[in-house]
């Protein structure tokens, strides 16, 4: 996989990973409305999965009541399923999902995470693993709405203390128990090198 890059954009731009679940706890729901109106009322434009349900259709929802600009990277098949967001700015049909997470990454400057299953794990730490080879180099922030994400927090903590990880992995990613604290978090995240991937490995 070559490096991935930032695409020029008229405004600063963020890839947020989010669930399609519609009988989860509706505050989650309400966390990413909040959020998409929150990054549309600063200009930022929302990369996300461009499904309709759950957090996902919240965020876009939110950000489009507020003037935003959402683009929803989505595969084909989820589009035959009719699962796709009909009032997007953009909405880009791909392939498939692996083309998906790198289509919605190299659109983006700056990774959010919302609560979400196996697919929102799967970014997030794809996104995490490719910061720490210094294929991405933006914020990561991880929104942990209610205590969602300890468990995996205290995972991270656990491969760092068994030498999985480098102690300065630690750097790689933000955690905010709530949307206001998003923007703030990307504005203060430490800078990450390509150089970085010289400590990738734990020795």
């Amino acid at each position: 996989m070559g490096e991935l890059v930032a695409l020029t954009e008229p405004q600063h731009s963020v890839c947020v990973y989010c669930a399609s679940s519609r009988v989860c706890d509706a505050r989650y729901h309400e966390v990413a409305r909040r959020l998409g109106g929150l990054l549309a009322g600063a200009g930022w434009c929302i990369v996300y999965g461009g499904g309709r349900s759950g957090s996902m259709g919240a965020l876009a929802e939110g950000a489009l009541a507020a003037g935003g600009r959402v683009v929803g990277v989505i595969p084909k098949f989820m589009i035959d399923l009719e699962w796709g967001h009909d009032r997007l700015s953009e909405l880009h049909v791909v392939e498939d999902m692996r083309t998906r997470k790198h289509d919605m990454l190299t659109r983006a400057e700056a990774v959010v995470a919302l609560a979400g299953g196996t697919g929102t794990l799967e970014e997030l730490l794809e996104a995490l693993t490719l910061k720490r080879l210094g294929l991405f180099l933006g914020p990561i922030v991880v929104v942990n709405t209610d205590g969602y994400y300890d468990p995996l927090l205290a995972q991270f903590r656990s491969a760092i203390d068994g030498r999985f990880m480098d102690e300065r992995h630690d750097d790689m990613w933000t955690v905010v128990p709530e949307p206001e604290g998003v923007l703030p978090a990307i504005m203060e995240s430490p800078q990450w090198h390509a150089g970085n991937r010289d400590f990738a490995v734990a020795r």
